[in-house]
């Protein structure tokens, strides 16, 4: 059943339900879906992160494996092996713990939301197949909030001077 078959005095009222339904999520304050999405973003790549370190800036032998023999950048059809691997191990282990808590925390999030864009752009390029499930999703939040940055509950309201 359309609106257009209700006689007029029940279209009235269900539109004016609706109108009000958009009325109550347009009040939403926008720092709440702000603040889920620096969450949503940085729970896996903070996961993702732990399980590269045994220790204070001690390497897994898994992460060190992964980057040296396992993972490949998919360029211009063909695979290649990532230059500076232990470099590269240590960049990405480092950020994937530092760039989540700040994102977490609401600190420089513009620029911590724009390093995970990066890193998922590099991770996109190394497994190519988990576009649809992670890279796209992951993209979505992380330039989201490279525009909109982190909304009122962050520290970076404290921090970076306030633009109208």
């Amino acid at each position: 059943m359309t609106t257009d078959t209700l006689d007029p005095a029940r279209r009235n009222l269900v539109v004016a339900m609706i109108d009000r339904a958009e009325g109550w999520l347009a009040a939403i304050p926008r720092s709440l879906p702000l603040l889920a999405l620096r969450f949503a973003l940085a729970v896996p790549f903070y996961f993702s992160g732990l399980t590269k370190w045994n220790g204070f800036l001690t390497l897994s032998d898994g992460a060190i494996f992964l980057f040296f023999d396992e993972f490949r950048l998919h360029l211009f059809g063909q695979a290649f092996r990532y230059p500076f691997p232990l470099l590269a191990a240590y960049g990405a282990g480092i950020a994937e713990i530092v760039l989540p808590i700040l994102l977490v925390a609401g600190l420089f999030t513009r620029f911590a939301a724009l390093g995970l864009l990066v890193m998922t752009a590099v991770i996109q390029l190394t497994v190519p197949e988990g576009w649809a499930n992670f890279h796209l999703p992951w993209a979505a939040m992380a330039f989201a909030l490279v525009v909109f940055g982190p909304g009122r509950i962050a520290l970076d309201t404290f921090v970076m001077p306030r633009r109208n």
